[in-house]
């Protein structure tokens, strides 16, 4: 089989908030922005990347979701367990300091796992955990 990943979804709550994020800490390229105020579905991804995609979409526009489900998924996200999302560099260390200097919440600095893996992790805007893992 030919599988390939083709967008990842990560849901937002201020779609300016993650705009600065996602375009201007990490620099990925916005590759679409439709919608309008906070029902928008923005599109962003590495540059030099066109086939990896990120889907960042207000989650509570579902129309199918009952009030409940939606209390839930605001509690989800501003606790920060709703969404999550793994990066990858060669450069942790260099990566860490321009991301930690765009002003957004470090959860963990870079350090070696147990499990044989160095990473670091950040909040999005919307709560989202985004784990950078160094490639060796």
């Amino acid at each position: 089989m030919d599988i390939t990943i083709h967008t990842s979804f990560l849901p937002h709550d201020d779609p300016e908030a993650s705009l600065v994020f996602y375009r201007d800490v990490l620099g990925f390229e916005v590759r679409s922005d439709v919608g309008s105020g906070k029902m928008r579905w923005i599109t962003v991804g590495p540059v030099g990347q066109p086939d990896t995609r990120i889907l960042l979409a207000p989650p509570l526009a579902d129309p199918g979701a009952t009030d409940e489900e939606r209390r839930v998924i605001r509690e989800m996200m501003a606790k920060g367990t709703y969404g999550w999302i793994v990066l990858a560099t060669p450069d942790l260390d260099g990566v860490f300091e321009k991301v930690q200097a765009g002003d957004v919440e470090v959860v963990q600095e870079p350090v070696e796992q147990p499990y044989g893996i160095r990473d670091c992790a950040f909040r999005d805007p919307a709560g989202n955990m985004v784990r950078i893992q160094e490639v060796r």
